[in-house]
């Protein structure tokens, strides 16, 4: 196969979901015993009335860190129950459809996806390339390929609907989802039929979802890290907890319980986050595999990456009234919380940019007879804790440049909870799985005019009022500056070229 023709996604994955080393549970929870006095030494110092300045704004810190110090807390708590399942072959071979939903990629995505997928091991199995783009060259591919093809005649409820079409023209006992960018291992079902042997009221068995282009610089690699601090310590975490929730793809079902519940649920963009709510709201169990079985493509730019964030937060944030709701036992909701309060995570990043705008501009501040090195002695301490945590637990994936992602695209979250708070209703765009192959400004337009105006409002500070207030706000706003471009840049420079998904069938096998 020519070089300039190879498919990423048929490279051996780069990372697996298991450190090596101590176990991370036994990392965090030593972590936590330091970390827990350090939260209690800063907030101690924190709520001294003595600490109080502007009200309004001490009440927007203390908000921001107590929301801060619940999902740290969250995470240690998560992550020191960490459960490693290993692969399990199943007692018999048992028929399983293997749902492939697309609407919109191309030919040259789906067709190394569907070839792999006609070659998993196993007796019976069944694959279907589920088509509302209603695309004859498609047909053709599936025809070519020997896999079957399903096309509705009313496309309504996005994927979900488009799933449970499929669910209702088919009958294996087993229901295999793989989104049609990912290329799955041979033993992908026989690595995870067997955990139902074990379990009668098993629902489904989750795999990572793994990005075969996150060796790349710029969004690709900040948003692959991003991912493997989910898949890797949170979500080996959520299981040993019992709070697996199905992430879309690289998922095998039991049929009886989708079955069960209706299918998948159409009133919702993340409909694979509210089908785990109502399936453990019935008393079904899920799993988590910690093995990479199927490789497929990140956002390759900031507009898909922005497409899928925006569309992640829609829907995990909409879900929140449906989980405080459910019932559910108090750790399952307790963990659906913290996922869907995440992004929220926005607010607080809004909320620590704006103190030094407002010091420098108007003298106020939300702590009064502060200076910075009284400050960061109570807490740099438990801050470093919390960093060294992430990037222990994630095993050193979790990188700079995966927070500075996050931190420049804050204003997702925010878009996202005033448009969920108003109730309007999200819409399911599938993140492209194509670079649009150009500088994309207006996909950074937001966190630019934030660094203009952090950048304006400190050169005023130092002009008018050069005293060391003023200079220890000129430093805040210089570090929240560097992330914010940190994160921006790699949608304001020239793309790099690269051919990553151009193959042909015929080569991808040679």
């Amino acid at each position: 196969m020519s070089a300039t023709h190879f498919d990423v996604r048929l490279r051996r994955p780069a990372w697996s979901p298991l450190p090596s080393g101590m176990p991370v549970r036994m990392r965090v929870r030593l972590l936590a015993l330091l970390g827990l006095p350090l939260i209690a030494w800063y907030f101690s110092w924190l709520f001294d009335p003595d600490r109080i300045g502007q009200p309004v704004l001490y009440g927007l810190l203390i908000a921001a860190e107590l929301f801060n110090v619940i999902q740290a807390v969250g995470f240690w708590w998560t992550c020191a129950h960490e459960r490693v399942r290993e692969p399990k072959r199943p007692r018999e071979d048992a028929p399983v459809d293997v749902f492939i939903p697309r609407y919109d990629e191309p030919v040259e995505v789906v067709e190394l996806t569907v070839a792999a997928a006609r070659a998993l091991h196993g007796t019976d199995v069944r694959v279907w390339l589920l088509d509302d783009g209603d695309s004859d060259a498609m047909r053709e591919l599936t025809q070519r390929l020997g896999a079957g093809y399903i096309r509705r005649p009313v496309h309504d409820h996005a994927k979900a609907g488009n799933v449970n079409h499929a669910l209702g023209v088919t009958d294996a006992p087993f229901v295999a989802i793989v989104d049609c960018d990912h290329v799955v291992a041979p033993e992908f079902l026989e690595a995870t039929l067997g955990h139902f042997d074990d379990d009668e009221r098993l629902a489904f068995v989750q795999t990572p979802q793994y990005y075969a282009n996150g060796d790349r610089p710029g969004v690709p690699g900040a948003a692959w890290a991003q991912q493997t601090l989910f898949f890797g310590a949170i979500a080996r975490g959520k299981d040993g907890l019992g709070a697996t929730f199905c992430c879309g793809t690289n998922v095998v079902f039991r049929r009886s319980a989708l079955a069960a519940v209706g299918g998948f649920p159409t009133n919702s963009v993340t409909e694979d986050f509210e089908l785990s709510v109502t399936l453990h709201e019935r008393g079904w169990h899920t799993a988590y595999l910690p093995k990479v079985l199927a490789s497929g493509l990140g956002p390759e730019d900031m507009a898909a990456y922005v497409t899928q964030q925006l569309r992640w937060a829609r829907g995990c944030l909409s879900a929140l009234p449906r989980i405080v709701t459910a019932r559910l036992p108090w750790r399952l909701r307790v963990q659906y919380l913290l996922s869907g309060l995440y992004w929220l995570s926005g607010w607080t990043v809004l909320v620590y940019m704006s103190f030094p705008v407002v010091r420098i501009v108007f003298g106020v501040q939300p702590l009064a007879h502060l200076t910075a090195p009284v400050f960061l002695l109570h807490f740099a301490p438990y801050f470093i804790v919390a960093l060294a945590t992430a990037a222990l637990a994630g095993a050193g994936s979790y990188t700079f440049s995966a927070l500075a992602l996050s931190a420049s695209t804050f204003w997702l979250q925010i878009t996202a909870s005033v448009a969920t708070l108003l109730g309007r209703k999200g819409s399911f765009k599938v993140t492209p799985k194509q670079g649009a192959g150009g500088r994309q400004p207006r996909a950074v337009l937001v966190p630019l005019a934030v660094i203009a105006v952090l950048l304006a409002v400190s050169l005023y500070g130092l002009l008018h009022r050069p005293d060391p207030a003023t200079y220890n706000n000129v430093a805040f706003a210089l570090f929240h500056v560097s992330i914010l471009l940190t994160g921006a840049w790699s949608a304001l420079r020239p793309p790099r070229p690269q051919r990553t998904t151009l193959p042909g069938l015929s080569e991808a096998a040679s």
